[in-house]
């Protein structure tokens, strides 16, 4: 392929990963719209959120192997035509249920086109410091869709309304498809793997019981029957399938990417900074709109410090990579939401100014450490097993994402319904932030040290 190719190819794969990102959190800002038209209740607000993020995190692994057996371009555009008719039928909906299983499916597609996206890359570019600047902005566009999804978001509701964010994709949709079998190529290394039929379903059900205990858990307290008995399931779930994926000849995770402990702590960091970053975007739209009473397109226009650091940042991140490595631009990442959870725990009514700084530096953490990330996921493993690696790094993210909102929602609604006002509320997720931070400071340290890398090194021989 020529230059001219290649980067042609990149556009096509950012434009793609850019609208799931964007739709990951534009629907954020529409949910005290959508709370009024379709008289949802918080929950079924999360859940609107969330069960587009818990498919996502749920399918992107199968979506690495499908993709690897069958071949990246034929799912790429199966993956963005699926994701089109998902938003054209949650535009359409008229009740909180049928919006929730219309983002359902709207995810099925999505889930496709990050980790067919990032295994597209890592084999088009061949040169390694062509790769890593390659993925360095697919990295980018990553951070700065989730950014831009706020202002977006408010853009379109405050001129017309909730469905728009929906409707907004299809026109996209309609012009990516021809590109995509226009520029993307056929690759010849398939590799004929089996479905994980039980790991695939077993993982639906781990993440869909968690996702269930924890929402439910913020509204109906640790008490409640249906808690109880989903949390169970997601542990007996959880366990059953790391004993299935452990003996599966071709298993829908690769436990033996975990050894490798740069790898293992690249992933987990990538949970903790999109689980920070989808957390704070939930509780900040449903602050600036329902505590503030601010009207769409504001509070859209006050998350901008969160896109526009993220712009900043992530490509100094990728010239840092390239420099010194990928632990300092980590670790500025986990100081950053150290920072941005300091401001909004001193300052617990969060005046105008605080929140826009805080804004930043949760924008920064995303910007300086997701990089970094994506390097460490891809560049660890050998070409053909890119696009499960790609998708379990993915998951983690996605997974992080579901998490964010969930936990920091419950812990809002539930000490809402103790009696705390909602500032007080959210300052204990704002504890949660901080400690993630702190922990992420520490485990960018660790991935650099000769013991870490001694053990990547071992890993990738096995391929």
């Amino acid at each position: 392929m020529t230059n001219k190719q290649k980067y042609t190819a990149l556009c096509v794969c950012c434009m793609a990963v850019l609208i799931v990102q964007i739709d990951a959190t534009a629907v954020n800002i529409s949910l005290p719209s959508i709370a009024k038209e379709l008289h949802a209740s918080t929950s079924q607000l999360q859940w609107i959120v969330d069960a587009y993020l818990m498919v996502l995190a749920s399918l992107l692994m199968l979506s690495g192997s499908l993709a690897d057996r069958f071949g990246q371009r034929r799912m790429f555009a199966i993956g963005i035509s699926i994701f089109g008719l998902g938003s054209l039928l949650c535009a359409l909906s008229t009740s909180p249920n049928m919006l929730i299983l219309m983002r359902g499916l709207q995810a099925i597609g999505g889930s496709s086109m990050g980790p067919i996206a990032l295994s597209i890359i890592s084999k088009v570019f061949t040169d390694k410091k062509e790769k890593a600047f390659a993925i360095g902005m697919w990295g980018t566009v990553l951070g700065v869709g989730m950014g831009l999804g706020p202002i977006v978001g408010g853009f379109v509701v405050a001129d017309y309304s909730w469905q728009g964010i929906f409707l907004l994709n299809i026109p996209i949709v309609i012009i990516a498809v021809p590109l995509i079998h226009k520029v993307i190529p056929l690759f010849d290394d398939k590799q004929v793997r089996s479905i994980d039929v039980l790991g695939q379903i077993l993982a639906i059900i781990f993440i869909g019981s968690l996702t269930l205990t924890i929402i439910h858990c913020g509204e109906m307290g640790l008490s409640d029957p249906i808690v109880k008995v989903a949390g169970v399931i997601a542990l007996i779930s959880g366990f059953v399938f790391l004993y299935v994926e452990k003996r599966v000849k071709e298993p829908l995770l690769e436990i033996t990417f975990f050894k490798s402990i740069p790898f293992s702590i690249a992933t987990f960091i990538g949970l903790i900074e999109f689980f920070s970053y989808a957390g704070f975007v939930f509780v900040a739209s449903l602050y600036l709109q329902d505590y503030r009473l601010i009207p769409p397109l504001e509070a859209g226009l006050l998350m901008l410090p969160l896109a526009a650091a993220n712009m900043v940042f992530a490509p100094l991140s990728g010239l840092a990579v390239g420099r010194w490595g990928t632990r300092l631009p980590m670790m500025a990442g986990g100081t950053s939401l150290i920072i941005g959870a300091v401001l909004l725990i001193i300052e617990v009514d969060i005046p105008e100014l605080y929140f826009l700084l805080a804004a930043w530096f949760v924008g920064m953490a995303m910007g300086m450490a997701n990089s970094s990330i994506t390097v460490i996921a891809v560049t660890g493993m050998p070409n053909h097993r890119a696009g499960v690696a790609g998708a379990t790094a993915a998951t983690a993210r996605q997974f992080g994402q579901s998490l964010g909102v969930a936990v920091l929602g419950a812990l809002l609604n539930g000490r809402m319904h103790a009696g705390y006002p909602f500032t007080h509320a959210a300052t204990a997720g704002w504890y949660l932030l901080l400690a993630l931070g702190i922990l992420m400071v520490v485990l960018s340290w660790i991935t650099g040290m000769a013991f870490a890398q001694r053990s990547a090194q071992r890993v990738q021989a096995t391929f």
